[in-house]
C-alpha cells in the first residue's frame, strides 16, 4: 500500500453546485488525516494465467483486486491519480459516503482526466466487506481488472474468527494471447452478458489457502464480475453459513448455494476440520457440474473455541419505518432507444462519452431509459424522495433475465419475494430473477441524486440505469 502525506480535499465546480449539500456535509467529511492512501489506476502488461503472452489490464496500484483495511467511523483519505488515457473516477461501493464522495462522473464530480487527480475524504459508517471501481465505461474498466477491495474493520468483531481470507471472484474475457474480446456484445447485452472463460479467485486460478485446524473461519467473498453469477457451495465444511450479506451482519443461514451477483458480497463462517489435511472446496454449484473455484487445506496445530455460535455483532443502520413508508413501485423491463433523446443529444452536441452512454438501448426502468445528458441537462429523476422519510420499493422483474440490482450511498432492508424462501437482510445489490417480485426498506439519505442500476455491467450500459432524487 502506498501512502502520501496529510492531503486537502479537491472540491471540484460540479461540489460546490450540489444544492443543500454543503451543511449536510460538514460533519461527515474528514477534514484532516494524518496520512493518506494513494491508488494510482494506471495500464500494467501482465500475463493471466494459463496465458501465453501479456494482456493490457487497467488496475490500481499495478494490483488485480488490491485490499484496504480501515476502521468504521475513523478518518479516511484516499489521493486518486489516473494515470489512464481518459477520465474516471472511483466509486465505493455500498458505502454510505456522503454524496459528493460517490464518485459518479458528471452526477456527484467532474470526472478524473489523465493525469489529473482527485481526494476522497469519509468516515465509513458501517463496517463490512465493499469495494471500490470505475463508474463510466464501467464494462472496460472492470473488464481489464479495475476494481479493489475496502473492509471496514468493527472493533465489536476482535477475536470472533480465528482466520479470515478475502476471496474475489472474476472473470476474464482473455484469448490465449493475452488478447481480450469485446467486453460489451450485442448478444449478451440484450440477454444475460458476455461471459469470460477464464475463471479466477485474487487472480489466480483455483489458490490454495491454509486455515489451522478448527480454526473459525471468516472468508469474505466478492463478486466483482460484470456478468457471472455464481451459486456458491463449501464442499467438506460442516453447516457453513453466512453471516453478512453485502458487508452487512445478518441472522446466520445455511449457505445451501446462495446465488452472488455482480457486485453483492457474502460473508461466509464455518469452523474448520478438526484434522490436518482436511480440504474444503469453494464451488461454484450453478451449472449441471460443480465448478471447484478455490481450495482451503488444513494445517498446523488444531485449535478448539469455546465460542457456541458463527455470528458478527447486529447490523446498526436507519431501520425505516415500514408502517408509515411511502410505496414506490420498480419495474425491470426491456427497453428501446428514444428517438427524441437522440435528437436532442445531436443537437446539443453531445456525445456518449460524455455522459457514459452506449449506441444501443435494450433495457429499462419503468419503461424509462438512461439517456445520459450532460451533468447539467439530467433526464427526470425514477423518483423524487424526502431526505429521513421511510420508503418500501417493489421490484418486479418483467423480463427473462436476472438482475442484480443496485442503490448508490443507502442500505436497504430486504423483505421478502415472490417466489422463494429469503432470509430478510441487509443488503445495497438485491438479485431480481425473472418474474420475482422482491420488497425492499430504506430510509432516504442525503440529499442529491443517487444512481440505481443493474450491476450486469452491460444491462447497466444499455438503458438499466437511473437516479433517484433525494431533497
Amino acid at each position: 500500500m502506498d501512502y502520501d502525506g496529510m492531503t486537502k480535499s479537491l472540491l471540484t465546480r460540479r461540489e460546490a453546485l450540489m444544492t443543500g449539500a454543503a451543511a449536510l456535509l460538514a460533519p461527515r467529511l474528514v477534514l484532516a488525516a494524518p496520512e493518506a492512501v494513494t491508488l494510482t489506476a494506471g495500464v500494467v502488461a501482465k500475463t493471466l494465467p494459463g496465458n501465453v503472452g501479456p494482456s493490457t489490464l487497467w488496475l490500481y496500484n499495478e494490483k488485480i483486486a488490491p485490499v484496504l483495511r480501515i476502521r468504521r467511523n475513523e478518518a479516511f483519505t484516499a489521493v486518486f491519480r489516473n494515470e489512464l488515457a481518459e477520465h474516471s473516477a472511483i466509486h465505493w461501493h455500498g458505502v454510505r459516503v456522503p454524496h459528493a464522495m460517490d464518485g459518479v462522473p458528471f452526477i456527484t464530480q467532474d470526472p478524473v482526466q489523465p493525469g489529473e487527480s482527485f481526494t476522497y475524504q469519509f468516515a465509513p459508517p458501517d463496517p463490512g466487506t465493499f469495494f471500490f471501481h470505475p463508474h463510466c465505461n464501467t464494462v472496460e474498466a472492470l473488464g481489464r481488472g479495475l476494481a479493489g477491495v475496502l473492509v471496514v474493520e468493527d472493533p465489536r468483531d476482535q477475536g470472533l474468527f480465528d482466520i479470515e481470507h478475502v476471496l474475489v471472484l472474476k472473470d476474464w474475457r482473455s484469448r490465449h494471447d493475452g488478447s481480450f474480446e469485446d467486453f460489451l456484445t450485442d448478444a449478451g447485452a440484450a440477454r444475460a452478458g458476455s461471459f469470460g472463460d477464464l475463471r479466477t479467485v485474487n487472480g489466480a486460478v483455483l489458490p490454495t489457502l491454509t486455515v489451522q485446524p478448527g480454526a473459525r473461519v471468516r472468508l469474505r467473498i466478492l463478486n466483482v464480475d460484470s456478468t457471472r453469477i455464481p451459486m456458491l457451495s463449501l464442499r467438506g465444511a460442516a453447516k457453513p453459513v453466512v453471516i453478512a450479506t453485502d458487508g452487512n451482519a445478518c441472522d446466520p443461514f445455511a449457505l445451501n448455494g446462495w446465488r452472488l451477483g455482480p457486485a453483492m458480497r457474502a460473508d461466509v463462517a464455518f469452523i474448520a476440520p478438526s484434522k490436518a489435511g482436511a480440504e474444503i472446496i469453494i464451488e461454484d454449484v450453478f451449472g449441471t457440474k460443480p465448478r471447484p473455484l478455490a481450495k482451503l487445506v488444513t494445517a498446523g496445530q488444531e485449535l478448539r473455541s469455546t465460542r457456541a455460535s458463527l455470528r458478527l455483532p447486529a447490523a446498526e443502520l436507519p431501520q425505516p419505518d415500514l408502517k408509515t413508508a411511502t410505496r414506490l413501485d420498480v419495474q425491470l423491463l426491456s427497453g428501446s432507444a428514444d428517438p427524441k433523446l437522440e435528437a436532442w443529444a445531436k443537437e446539443n452536441g453531445v456525445s456518449p462519452d460524455e455522459i457514459c452512454l452506449t449506441q444501443k438501448v435494450f433495457w429499462s426502468l419503468n419503461r424509462q431509459v438512461w439517456p445520459g445528458m450532460a451533468h447539467d441537462r439530467l433526464p427526470p429523476p425514477l423518483f423524487e424522495l424526502k431526505s429521513g422519510r421511510s420508503y418500501v420499493a417493489e421490484l418486479f422483474n418483467g423480463t427473462p433475465h436476472q438482475h442484480p440490482m443496485h442503490l448508490h450511498g443507502h442500505t436497504f432492508r430486504v423483505l421478502g419475494s415472490s417466489e422463494r424462501d429469503l432470509p430478510p437482510h441487509w443488503a445495497d445489490t438485491v438479485l431480481v430473477r425473472p418474474k420475482e417480485r422482491i420488497r425492499i426498506a430504506f430510509v432516504a439519505g442525503e440529499p442529491g441524486d443517487w444512481m440505481f442500476h443493474c450491476h450486469i455491467i452491460e444491462h447497466q450500459e444499455t438503458g438499466m440505469m437511473a437516479y433517484l432524487r433525494v431533497s
